[in-house]
């Protein structure tokens, strides 16, 4: 199983706790972890990730190996700047959004355009012509999250 995991390239250490959480979930479940492969959200869920002995993809804005977090096993260089946030969700089943800024945003989009299942953590919310739109699905700890994304996950 591919999962991404989405959210800012700078965060609080709240928002850190909760995505180094949701790596080692996904870890300890033996599902795939991607991501943008900076700081932030991304450094913090690869972390975990690699404290529970998973696996982690970096999918990079540049054209540097040497951008990747440190716990980012497989760097993929794309040279793409953030049009590389639609390659990150097109490789995932699923994708768990933690917090995040437009950045964020513009994947959780992607993701839905492309029929990918959204997992939330105190992320965006959506709206069209004044209705709250459900295609979020809200969780509200790091395991609902993964158990969720993974529930949810297109084959």
């Amino acid at each position: 199983m591919f999962i991404a995991v989405i959210g800012a390239g700078r965060c609080s250490a709240e928002v850190a706790a909760l995505a180094e959480a949701v790596g080692q979930e996904l870890a300890k479940r033996g599902a795939v972890l991607i991501c943008g492969g900076l700081g932030g959200v991304m450094e913090a869920a690869c972390r975990g990730a690699k404290a529970a002995g998973g696996v982690t993809v970096g999918i990079l804005p540049g054209t540097s190996r040497r951008e990747a977090n440190p716990y980012v096993d497989i760097p993929i260089v794309t040279g793409m700047g953030e049009a590389r946030n639609v390659l990150v969700v097109q490789s995932a089943q699923a994708v768990i959004a933690i917090h995040g800024e437009y950045g964020t945003l513009s994947e959780i989009a992607h993701a839905l355009k492309l029929g990918i299942p959204v997992v939330g953590l105190y992320t965006w919310q959506l709206a069209k012509d004044g209705r709250e739109n459900q295609a979020i699905v809200r969780a509200q700890t790091a395991q609902e999250a993964v158990e969720k994304a993974l529930a949810l996950a297109v084959p």
